[in-house]
């Protein structure tokens, strides 16, 4: 059975679209996360553009910085420990 041309670019156009995760770098796209924000902090009764809620805003964006650095770290951590632990049957 002869394969064409046609054929292998059929078969790359199939294959193409499963690739692409194999090209993501970096950090993952991440959910807007700006309306839970806005309501937690309206929530406090505080006008939007007040110190408070300004300060509430940064207060929620750096916990969740903080959040994603402790994740990041203990994913290294338990990567580093099977790496250098490794179980041997």
């Amino acid at each position: 059975m002869k394969f064409g041309p046609a054929k292998h670019f059929i078969a790359l156009l199939l294959a193409a679209p499963l690739l692409t995760g194999c090209l993501e770098r970096g950090q993952p796209t991440m959910a807007d996360t700006s309306a839970d924000d806005d309501a937690f902090c309206r929530a406090n009764n505080v006008a939007v553009g007040s110190n408070d809620y300004v300060n509430c805003r940064k207060n929620r964006d750096v916990q969740r910085g903080n959040a994603n650095a402790r994740a990041d770290r203990s994913q290294r951590n338990l990567a580093e420990q099977m790496l250098n632990n490794p179980v041997r049957p």
